[in-house]
């Protein structure tokens, strides 16, 4: 039999799992900005890559003196923002966005747990539907407008309840198998999870799934603890357990942080500081805690860490081999797979000169034209439904292309009159916000809700940069270039723009990268044009369509340094309505000439080979 490493000089490697496969491996916490209110029994949402992490309300002293205070995170630091409104609470239930989050129940001064619910929109605080059973130390999930309140503490008892909410009411549904309180959630109201907790005299590792009707054992967690960060978005099979207190061996504060799959939990990279009662929420693959109690001189942080995991393809190198031990077979990894376009579901309304955001698989699409469309909708991966249209139609206009489904913004654009208003989307209607500072069309757009940017537009062709920051505009750095009907991709402070109509030159093949401060020239395009779409981050974008000035279908992918001709559309088209998150999927709406009705979905396959005998 031959010897591999004889023949190639190197041995195979063995893992459980396939390396690309498991990213959340791979994950790992890094430092960020100091909050201003040290606390235990704080409550987090929000959506950490997108700079949008919350905390509010909990205790600056054990059990005594309570706060109201919210404190809001950019990507780089903590602010205050509007407090929480009434009496101060901790240990409450919390999920949502920073522009559409959830806060219910808790414990404040007296004379024991409360039934309050308050919505957050971004700006500030209004009272939600009560919950039937007061409470605090709450399992919670979901997202404002279907959220769950799972367990919890009544005092004197701990309680099995569980309840649901759909934007206005709370409804009783069936209770959880094992009354605990101080536990943590994630999921949804229909994949929901809670896990952990205090079940008096000991310290639980239990972990309970909801279905949407009724609640069971899942596998225990490895620790037995309370008082942890959890998750509370995502889904009940991708769910992180972050620091907590409990025992045995003996009472104590953790650093640890587990992962469910669904299946089993497994320990993940630890925090950096040992801590208990912290604030958190996120998704399993990119969460965020703040503050807590810690066992150091100074006990209540100030500190605040944030989860990333590694996209699963950077993973493995080109040529590995390794032997699965779970599968028991051979496997090598090449490239990433050749990139295709393939046709997916109808619009309602054909159009072109919209805008886009969210992953492939939940996109929202907005405005365009002819006639001029406030029209939206929202696709599934599979279907496209129309939801509630936006204030103003408008065509040509930006969008936030890392936003989603239940938190984007729309800005700019052409009414006919050139537009410089803003509405923001909040998974149910649009609603009016600050208006950009100068008025545009044919501009760039990208970034999240609350941390968005408008870059160049016409007419006259501007240089023009405005930031926003989830309450109104701010004029920053100009690009280097007076020009427009270019397009854009990325965060606030990692955006890219690229293609577009110079006047001095024409069709534009130049790529800038914004660092949230100054702009910087990225590698050319192979293909210069205007009305072209993107989609991606700044290090992996499309760029697809758009006028040469022939209408084309060429499709390009940057790395963070060169643009590659890749997989032409079916369908030579220019200003469709874009969406995706990264070059890895995305989807072009419609387009012109004409309306078309059609979507193009971008995939790239899987790249893993496995061996047989032969």
């Amino acid at each position: 039999m031959a010897d591999y490493s004889t023949i190639k000089g190197f041995t195979i490697q063995s893992f459980a799992t396939d390396p690309h496969a498991s990213s959340i491996a791979s994950g790992a916490w890094a430092s960020g900005g100091n909050l201003s209110t040290g606390r235990d029994g704080g409550s987090g949402f929000g959506n950490p890559a997108a700079t949008t992490a919350m905390v509010a309300g909990g205790w600056v002293s054990p059990g005594v003196t309570y706060t109201n205070n919210t404190e809001s995170y950019d990507g780089n630091s903590w602010t205050e923002v509007n407090n929480l409104t009434g009496t101060a609470t901790g240990g409450a239930g919390s999920t949502g966005t920073a522009t559409a989050g959830l806060y219910f129940g808790g414990l404040p001064p007296s004379p024991g747990p409360t039934n309050v619910t308050q919505e957050f929109d971004g700006t500030s605080w209004a009272a939600g539907g009560n919950l039937n059973t007061s409470r605090r130390d709450i399992s919670s999930g979901g997202i404002q407008t279907a959220a769950f309140a799972a367990l919890g503490a009544i005092d004197p008892p701990f309680s099995t309840a569980a309840e649901t909410y759909d934007g206005s009411a709370w409804t009783t549904v069936n209770s959880c198998n094992t009354a605990r309180r101080t536990g943590t959630g994630a999921g949804t109201v229909t994949a929901g999870l809670a896990y952990g907790g205090y079940e008096s005299p000991a310290y639980s590792g239990k972990t309970e799934a909801y279905d949407g009707t009724s609640w069971s054992e899942e596998a225990d967690m490895s620790e037995l603890k309370a008082n942890m960060a959890g998750t509370h978005s995502g889904t009940n099979t991708a769910a992180l357990a972050v620091g907590g207190y409990g025992g045995p061996p003996g009472s104590q504060r953790f650093a640890t942080n587990e992962y469910y799959d669904g299946t089993t939990w497994t320990e993940l990279a630890d925090i950096s500081t040992t801590r208990s009662s912290t604030s958190g929420g996120g998704i399993s693959t990119d969460a965020f805690i703040a503050s807590g109690y810690t066992d150091s001189a100074t006990p209540y942080a100030l500190t605040s860490e944030f989860w990333s995991v590694a996209d699963p393809l950077t993973l493995a190198q080109e040529g590995q081999v390794w032997y699965n031990t779970t599968s028991t077979v051979l496997k090598g990894f090449g490239k990433q797979g050749t990139g295709a376009w393939a046709s997916g579901g109808t619009l309602n309304t054909g159009r072109h000169g919209g805008a886009g955001s969210g992953p492939q698989t939940a996109a929202i699409i907005f405005a365009g034209q002819d006639p001029k469309s406030a029209k939206t909708e929202k696709y599934d991966g599979t279907s496209w439904t129309e939801v509630n249209s936006m204030i103003q139609a408008r065509a040509i206009l930006g969008g936030a292309g890392q936003g989603t489904q239940t938190a984007t913004l729309a800005f700019g654009g052409i009414e006919p009159a050139l537009s410089d208003k803003t509405e923001k989307w909040d998974g149910t209607c649009w609603t009016e916000v600050n208006n950009l500072n100068l008025a545009r069309g044919y501009l760039a757009g990208f970034g999240t809700q609350t941390a968005a940017v408008a870059a160049n537009g016409y007419p006259p062709d501007t240089s023009n940069v405005e930031e926003y920051d989830g309450t109104s505009w701010a004029e920053v750095q100009n690009t280097p270039y007076a020009y427009a009907s270019n397009c854009g991709s990325g965060t606030q402070i990692a955006g890219l723009i690229f293609a577009g109509y110079y006047p001095p030159i024409g069709n534009q093949v130049a790529t800038f990268e914004y660092d949230g401060t100054s702009w910087t020239a990225g590698g050319n395009l192979n293909t210069g044009r205007n009305n072209a779409e993107g989609a991606g981050t700044q290090t992996s974008s499309l760029c697809f369509g758009g006028q040469v000035p022939a209408v084309t279908a060429k499709t390009e992918q940057y790395d963070g340094t060169a643009w590659t001709e890749v997989a032409d559309l079916a369908t030579a088209i220019h200003s469709s309505m874009p969406a995706g998150t990264s070059a890895m999927a995305a989807i072009a709406a419609g387009g012109a000439p004409g309306n078309p009705t059609g979507t193009e979905v971008w995939t790239i396959p899987d790249a893993t080979k496995t061996f047989t005998a032969s």
